[in-house]
């Protein structure tokens, strides 16, 4: 290794000789792949969970070599000390190449392993790049790009998809939190945009709540999917190159020190080319957009107004809504989720096709699986938490006008039929959209069909939202 007077230093591999700076941790192999790739112009240090998913699994690796003397122990030590700057979150930027790229991931595997192993001579007090500890030799010894970078990824999807469901679960509180505060709220529930039958604001709140939060168990299921996995695979699954009691050693340090149940797949060939895991928890993130999409489409059509529209509900005014409309003021936490959900929604197809493209013992295709699943779920945890804090918490039930709306019905006389048939009813509606009248005016007034005592009896906040069945 050379080192050049503009404090760099030279790096060798079999293709020729690369000038890296000297203040970097990553080398030689890193840069190729940051050269070539500029593709999201996004580095994979935009994820961190990804770098301390690697630092764990190369940990597992160190460890199970150190015990089984494939590699020196004082270099095992040295790198193991490194991965825990990592998972500690340190020197997350020296993750430089990009999301997508060429190789299954290889660029990043070498990322990975080039800064642990300068980290290790730093420690070791040699300089960066000294060949005593080796970035292919001790960092990947008995390792593939083709088990590390899968492994890792299912380990920081479960990392990242622990963060999606926790904002998953602060939502469905804040709607339970209003369905409480509301339950006394009469308002009028529709089918086909059309007037239905009455119901409570609570209800309404704490179906939304629910609706949202069933998709917390179908992320919980996808992350089963991920806690099996492929290490010791190596390069297609007969684990090639690696001591042959690593796989199983590797795996089991592996679930001890991140405290996840890993296990490795029974079949170490199918696990290296599937990619049915991602599959699975693209699919729950974009079940979860579905259900996003529905539940923002209520709020805008409830808060649509505020004088022309529903007007059922006010949502908390965040900035002005128009450039040229003086005082207007838009759905815009709504707005912005649903197009969260949309992007999550479009990246399932990604996966998808991503996941199809797996040809013989791999899928080249992981690296644009991970870029697609963790943006699928940052857009998710951030919508879910601005829903929250700048919209549900902050709604206020418009209790008084969302009363006359029901009164003012036609559709309460739903309530009326077990008392006199389907058709008399449908009649009664029927005059009442023809001629303009409220159902209290043809069935107290003119038809005298109830008593005013009765028509009371009836028609009160307890029995249309608790509607008891009489004839």
């Amino acid at each position: 290794m050379l080192r050049s007077i503009y404090m760099s230093r030279i790096e060798n591999d079999f293709l020729g000789s690369l000038e890296i700076p000297d203040d970097v941790y990553y080398g030689v192999q890193t840069m190729r792949g940051k050269q070539n790739f500029h593709i999201t112009e996004m580095p994979m240090s935009q994820e961190p969970f990804f770098a301390i998913a690697f630092a764990y699994v190369k940990k597992a690796a160190a460890l199970t070599n150190k015990e089984l003397g494939t590699i020196p122990a004082d270099v095992a030590d040295a790198l193991v000390w490194a991965c825990d700057q990592l998972i500690a979150g340190k020197y997350n930027d020296q993750f430089v190449t990009d999301w997508l790229q060429g190789g299954a991931g290889t660029s990043t595997n070498m990322n990975c392993n080039e800064v642990i192993c300068n980290l290790a001579c730093e420690h070791l007090g040699l300089a960066k790049g000294d060949k005593k500890v080796s970035p292919n030799d001790h960092a990947n010894f008995g390792q593939s790009t083709n088990d590390t970078y899968p492994t890792a990824l299912h380990l920081s999807l479960i990392l990242r998809s622990n963060v999606l469901v926790k904002a998953v679960e602060d939502l469905v509180a804040s709607f339970y939190k209003q369905a409480e505060k509301t339950k006394d709220v009469l308002k009028m529930g529709r089918t086909h945009l059309q007037d239905a039958v009455p119901m409570s604001f609570a209800q309404e709140f704490h179906g939304w709540g629910t609706t949202i939060g069933d998709e917390i168990k179908t992320i919980r299921e996808a992350q089963e999917h991920l806690k099996v996995v492929n290490l010791g695979a190596t390069a297609i699954g007969t684990t090639v190159t690696c001591h042959p009691e690593y796989p199983a050693k590797a795996v089991k340090r592996l679930a001890e020190l991140t405290g996840i149940p890993f296990v490795n797949s029974d079949d170490l060939i199918a696990a290296t080319s599937d990619c049915g895991a991602y599959v699975a928890l693209s699919s729950a993130c974009k079940s979860l957009a579905v259900k996003l999409t529905k539940v923002c489409n209520d709020l805008r059509l409830l808060a649509s107004g505020p004088r022309t529209g529903l007007g059922e509900i006010v949502l908390p005014q965040l900035q002005p809504g128009s450039s040229i409309m003086p005082g207007k003021v838009n759905p815009v936490i709504p707005e912005v989720t649903n197009q969260a959900a949309f992007l999550a929604i479009g990246l399932d197809t990604s996966v998808m096709l991503a996941a199809s493209a797996g040809q013989l013992e791999l899928n080249v295709m992981e690296p644009v699986i991970s870029f697609a699943l963790y943006m699928q779920m940052k857009v998710l945890t951030n919508s879910c938490n601005a829903l929250r804090e700048k919209c549900i918490d902050g709604i206020v039930v418009n209790a008084k006008h969302c009363e006359d709306l029901v009164m003012g019905s036609l559709g309460i006389i739903t309530v009326l039929k077990p008392h006199f048939g389907y058709k008399p009813c449908a009649n009664i509606a029927r005059e009442g959209f023809l001629t303009g009248k409220s159902l209290h005016e043809l069935i107290v007034d003119e038809k005298k069909m109830l008593t005013q005592e009765q028509w009371d009896k009836v028609f009160t906040h307890d029995n249309l939202i608790n509607p008891k069945f009489e004839q």
